[in-house]
């Protein structure tokens, strides 16, 4: 990702390009290990603290598949845009909707934009969040980079493709305690799967627990980690 001349403000931490990718430097104490067997079978970290069901887990596939491939990604990581324009729409049809893997998403926004579409994201249905996702990673240019934008009302528009009322947007945009909570999950993250970069990606399965890999993967790749996660 891109970010020299952009100012990361608020967010809890320090954002650097290194090789090319976002890297996020955890800017708080960090406790060791985790419960990995909790967080490889769990949902969203901060919707078990909080029990906010906006927080609850977002997910494609089905629940019993094989693989579960848990996604860290921001909204305004050029990575994850490629990622989701290269690389998904084959991981969808090859190795979701065949019930080999199960995608789950975590919001783990980089900047201040990221996290107000993260907050509007969360404030949708669950059934709306990862096409709103995908629609936004897709058109990332024209709403978070584009010369002159206002980058919130752009996300409005696409909100309201998505069904969501401008008050629902305004509400969501506004809510700070839901933005807390998404700060909450994304620092939870970054100790109990030390994710240091988006995309990151955790592969489950009976081959392998939180084998933590990080970049915009081609599906061959990708792919090949599932294979390698499945045993």
């Amino acid at each position: 990702m891109q970010i020299s001349r952009r100012t990361l403000l608020g967010v809890g931490g320090v954002v650097v390009v290194a090789g090319g990718a976002a890297v996020w430097q955890f800017s708080r104490p960090t406790a060791s290990g985790g419960d990995s067997a909790a967080s490889a079978r769990g949902g969203a970290i901060a919707a078990t603290a909080s029990g906010d069901p906006r927080l609850a887990e977002r997910s494609i596939g089905r629940a019993d598949a094989p693989v579960v491939v848990r996604e860290f990604f921001s909204l305004t990581c050029s990575h994850c845009a490629t990622f989701h324009r290269e690389t998904m729409p084959r991981v969808k049809r090859d190795l979701v909707d065949t019930g080999k893997v199960r995608m789950v998403f975590h919001d783990f926004p980089l900047d201040q934009i990221a996290l107000a579409g993260a907050a509007v994201a969360r404030a949708l249905p669950p059934a709306s969040y990862e096409p709103f996702i995908t629609a936004l990673l897709a058109s990332q240019d024209r709403w978070a980079f584009a010369r002159g934008v206002n980058n919130i009302e752009e996300i409005a528009k696409i909100a309201a493709l998505a069904g969501l009322s401008r008050s629902a947007f305004d509400a969501a945009v506004a809510d700070e305690a839901l933005r807390a909570e998404i700060l909450n999950g994304r620092d939870e993250y970054a100790r109990t799967y030390g994710i240091e970069s988006t995309p990151s990606f955790v592969f489950n399965g009976p081959g392998a627990t939180n084998r933590r890999e990080a970049g915009a993967r081609p599906y061959d790749e990708f792919a090949r980690l599932v294979q390698q996660a499945a045993g």
